[in-house]
């Protein structure tokens, strides 16, 4: 029977699974959508519904691979959202959703007390609501229940502990919280003490690939018992190292709704740079490889694709034939921009203003803004590599051809279910199945 290694996507809306062979192939694929309540407060959910769509993406990938043996399962997924737990090692409290925006005072204050540019240069965050560290003063400030929580760990890092590994902070999933120093990559006592948490909170940090135990038969399932354990990082990254853009300045275009360019870069970054960097919104972190740092920026560019494609009464289904059209479609005087508050506005629409000459607008903004974010990437962090794409929008060959004429070099990548690839390599790597991932990979089998 074949070793198989196992990777999951904790994402904000599905966890994806994916199998692989030791050689990276992937076998077979599993999903389940992750359900959230909304409150008067805000948008969260419970840690074990994350545990029980986890053991759901897991049964699902595993019923279509019914032979071989697991021996590793890597973790990826989102950032900033983290377990609190007590003495018992159970969760104390909800799980706010990252997105989440009930922390817009202690932000703000949090800009006051520390700095906007101070901040930034030891964390390489711009200021914001994103982080974990304000939603841990909010509860600090508005739930006593966080008064009984000894340990805090990120989404990835709880999965892991859950299914019977060791408790550890990754870097790349450290590097959202706020309490990271990006240059001394160890806890910032500033942002700890300002956000109300004891150094204690935190367990130690380790590198995406660290094997952290092995999975627990009760907690994990017969089929995963006794598979190594690690934390694969944020998803961005793990994404970039299934997609095998891990070479130094290459690039991950994550084009879902909110579309991600994901940029390997060495460390160090010059502090000028970095700040620089986050006065436009992109942020700056450590990467799921080792001596690496994750350059990250993002469009709406996929939010305004999916709403110019309800507006004509089209669905993914007609992507083929709408794309071609667009692409035999001059550019003329018809604009498409996607507002602030998220609305889609479409002008200078007079006898051109077609679908196809709709969507091929819709498409030229979208890649537009991202040649705007590329720009700023570049001035700071130097020349770019090849761009590799994933994600829905990948699947547009329109938007592949636009990305081809814009930066040269770009490709879709052949990978499947890139994040979910990735954190299998990364659990293969912790079990000893494959070398360390410290560059440039194969790009997965078609």
């Amino acid at each position: 029977m074949p070793d198989l290694l196992v990777g999951l996507d904790v994402g904000t809306s599905s966890v994806k699974a994916a199998v692989c062979t030791a050689e990276g192939q992937e076998l077979a694929h599993g999903s389940a959508p992750l359900a959230w309540r909304t409150t008067p407060l805000g948008t969260e959910t419970d840690p074990e519904r994350v545990l029980s769509t986890v053991r759901a993406a897991l049964a699902d990938a595993l019923a279509r691979v019914p032979e071989g043996q697991v021996i590793g399962l890597g973790v990826a997924g989102m950032a900033e959202s983290g377990v609190l737990l007590g003495p018992d090692g159970r969760p104390v409290a909800p799980l706010i959703a990252w997105h989440d925006s009930r922390d817009r005072d202690q932000a703000a204050r949090l800009a006051a007390d520390l700095g906007e540019e101070e901040f930034a240069a030891a964390t390489g965050l711009p200021l914001g609501t994103q982080w974990s560290l304000t939603k841990h003063r909010w509860m600090r400030e508005h739930d006593g229940r966080i008064e009984r929580a000894v340990r805090r760990l990120n989404v990835g890092e709880w999965v892991v502990h859950a299914l019977g590994g060791e408790q550890a902070s990754e870097y790349s999933l450290a590097s959202r919280t706020g309490w990271l120093h990006l240059r001394d990559r160890t806890w910032w006592e500033p942002t700890l003490e300002w956000a109300g948490a004891d150094r204690a909170l935190l367990p130690p940090l380790v590198q995406a690939g660290t094997p952290l135990g092995r999975a627990v038969r009760d907690r994990a399932g017969d089929r995963l018992a006794g598979a190594v354990l690690t934390v694969a990082g944020h998803d961005h990254q793990a994404a970039a190292v299934g997609a095998a853009a891990t070479g130094d300045g290459d690039v991950l275009d994550s084009c879902g709704t909110a579309e991600a360019l994901v940029r390997t870069v060495p460390a160090p970054l010059p502090e000028p740079a970095v700040v620089e960097l986050t006065r436009h919104g992109v942020t700056v972190g450590w990467h799921a490889l080792p001596g690496r740092l994750s350059v990250l920026g993002a469009t709406r560019g996929g939010l305004l694709l999916q709403h110019v494609l309800r507006l004509l009464g089209r669905d993914r289904d007609d992507l083929p034939e709408l794309d071609r059209t667009a692409l035999e479609t001059e550019p003329g005087s018809l604009r498409v921009r996607l507002a602030d508050d998220g609305t889609a506005t479409v002008s200078g629409a007079g006898r051109d203003g077609t679908p196809a000459a709709v969507w091929r607008a819709a498409l030229d903004e979208a890649t537009a803004e991202l040649e705007r974010l590329q720009r700023i990437m570049t001035a700071a962090a130097g020349p770019y590599g090849q761009v590799v794409m994933t994600g829905g929008w990948a699947h547009s060959e329109a938007m592949v051809e636009l990305r081809r004429r814009a930066f040269g070099n770009a490709r879709r990548s052949t990978a499947v279910q890139a994040g979910a690839r990735g954190a299998a390599l990364l659990a293969g790597q912790a079990a000893g199945a494959r070398p360390a991932v410290t560059g440039p990979i194969p790009r997965a089998e078609s």
